[in-house]
This record gives structure tokens, C-alpha cells and sequence, in this order.
């Protein structure tokens, strides 16, 4: 597997330079995960984000964490929200901050393979050569905005299409 052309195919390393992706590659790591392996749980720390080279993760929310008692009640477990594929990145936000994770991500596929880019060697980087760091955080935020955008559009979905009470 080449490294570099993973990250090419991945929006968050667009418009970086082949040395800049040369200089990215050289700091991921590499993870292999099976069928339904959980990659991260939601509302657990983390400290690096991924990129998907092979295979596909399902990123899942568990609605009864800010439901309260009546969604525990229901006992809804954890719902799909994105299917994610080769190319594509999840768990960025653990580059921006050191917060919480807002979603799980398990394997959907038979064998799922992963570039693993850790925050301590991607600050690193970005302290070292900070015209890397700017476009990667520019794409970051972008494809942050990208998704809140997308997650508004469902809430106010789902806020429209509920049934009401009668009365």
C-alpha cells in the first residue's frame, strides 16, 4: 500500500505539494481491523484521526447519551450515521482539541485497512513546517463544516418530520 497516494485521494491533504505528502506519510501509522471491531468509542479520548485506505467504517452515535431516562427506557442502542469509504477521514477533531470522541466508528467491511496519523507527530510537523499545517488545518475545518452542515440539516429534519400530539 503507498501511503502518498492514499493521502492524495483524501480531501483533507488536498492542495498539498508532493513533498508535503511525502513529509504526512512519513508520520502515519498503519491498522488493520476485521468485521465489526470497534476503531473508537464514542465519548472516549483520542488522540489521533484516521484515514481509510481499504475497506469501509460506519461511524455510529448513541442516542440515549443525551436522551435521558426515557431514551434509556427505549433502550435504542447505537444508530449508523455515516458509512465511510477508501479515501475518505474520520476522527479529525482529535487534531483540533483534546475533547471527547462524538461518535463511535466500527469495521463494516471484511477487513478494513487504515493510515493512522497521531496528534503529538501531526503538531509536530505543523511546528516544523507551518505552510503544511495551515492547509491541512484549512481543509480540516472545511471538512468539519462540511459535516455540522449536514448534521443541522438532519436535526431540523427530524425536528419538521415528528409526529405531533394531538391536541
Amino acid at each position: 500500500m503507498e501511503k502518498i497516494d492514499i493521502l492524495k485521494r483524501t480531501d483533507i491533504f488536498y492542495d498539498l505539494s508532493s513533498s508535503q505528502l511525502e513529509m504526512m506519510a512519513s508520520i502515519c501509522d498503519e491498522r488493520s481491523v476485521k468485521l465489526g471491531e470497534i476503531v473508537f468509542e464514542e465519548n472516549s479520548s483520542g488522540d489521533e484521526m484516521f484515514v481509510i485506505a481499504r475497506g469501509s467504517v460506519e461511524v455510529l452515535v448513541d442516542p440515549t447519551i443525551v436522551g435521558g431516562p426515557e431514551a434509556k427506557k427505549r433502550g435504542s442502542g447505537s444508530v449508523t450515521i455515516a458509512t465511510l469509504r477508501s479515501g475518505q477521514s474520520f476522527g479529525e477533531v482529535a487534531l483540533v482539541d483534546q475533547g471527547l470522541r462524538t461518535a463511535s466508528a466500527r469495521c463494516a467491511d471484511t477487513e478494513t485497512h487504515l493510515l493512522v496519523i497521531p496528534r503529538a507527530k501531526f503538531n509536530k510537523l505543523c511546528d516544523t513546517y507551518p505552510e503544511l499545517g495551515y492547509r491541512v488545518m484549512r481543509n480540516v475545518a472545511a471538512d468539519l463544516a462540511f459535516k455540522i452542515r449536514g448534521s443541522d440539516l438532519a436535526i431540523r429534519e427530524q425536528l419538521l418530520w415528528r409526529p405531533r400530539p394531538n391536541g
